[in-house]
């Protein structure tokens, strides 16, 4: 896709989506949607659970990056009531909107139980003993879903809606399963230090998934920084869409 596109971003009074709308801004037309207010963003109110209400508000957008979702840690009745349908609906408004891809907000955490493995349960925890940064697989985005929580199972459930949409309806769809993006832009815990995705990295990755090609009709892909200690694999991020993180957490330990 070519630079300057019209951009919708779901979820734009979280922290994920200033940073974006903020971050793009110099480079797209960007519009930010929730279902509350903030004052230093100016948004367009849309309820994600009403596909009604997402259509109107994708209308004329080329791009939905879609970030709707209660955060990491909430329960099966919230995930249930709110993140699942949240999901599907900015799918099927996409679709009906005529949005040409969506850039769902995928998660770390849709393949979290593998770091109760070794050797990445060590290397969470910052015990690397007799490790090196290149003696472990990391993590491939093809290995099977291990999700950790509701949370992660929601978005295990949206990278396969996803796909449904990519294959049945012809939409674009590029999932990122993003790491730690904090509010500091720093890494201040041993885990954080391995999955930290700086604020310019991730609208890097974001930006790259705007202007991939337009015959990439679905990919999954991590979302972290160049961080030594990664447990991800990054390797098809290069390759699908030229991401190329700058930033490693490696600093901050």
């Amino acid at each position: 896709m070519a630079a300057g596109r019209n951009v919708a971003i779901t979820g734009g009074s979280g922290l994920i989506g200033g940073i974006l709308i903020e971050g793009l801004a110099d480079d797209h037309q960007v519009t930010g949607i929730a279902r509350r207010k903030v004052e230093r963003l100016d948004l367009v109110m849309a309820d994600s659970t009403d596909v009604a209400s997402l259509r109107e508000a994708f209308a004329g957008a080329e791009v939905v990056v879609d970030l709707a979702a209660r955060v990491s840690g909430a329960d099966w009745p919230a995930v249930r009531d709110n993140n699942l349908p949240s999901t599907y609906n900015a799918l099927q408004a996409a679709q009906e909107a005529g949005v040409k891809r969506v850039v769902f907000a995928s998660s770390n955490h849709a393949t979290g139980m593998y770091e109760r493995d070794r050797p990445y349960a060590d290397i969470v925890a910052g015990r690397f003993d007799s490790l090196t940064p290149d003696s472990f697989p990391r993590i491939k985005w093809d290995w099977p879903v291990r999700p950790d929580s509701p949370y992660g199972i929601a978005k295990a459930f949206g990278e396969a809606a996803g796909r449904y949409y990519s294959e049945n309806h012809g939409l674009s769809v590029l999932c990122l399963r993003i790491g730690s993006v904090v509010e500091k832009d720093m890494a201040e815990h041993p885990r954080t230090c391995v999955t930290w995705q700086s604020h310019r990295d991730l609208v890097h990755q974001v930006d790259c998934c705007i202007r991939a090609p337009d015959d990439l009709s679905f990919g999954i892909y991590f979302g972290v920084s160049a961080n030594t200690w990664r447990i991800w694999d990054l390797e098809n991020a290069a390759e699908d869409i030229d991401y190329r993180p700058k930033d490693d957490a490696e600093k901050w330990r």
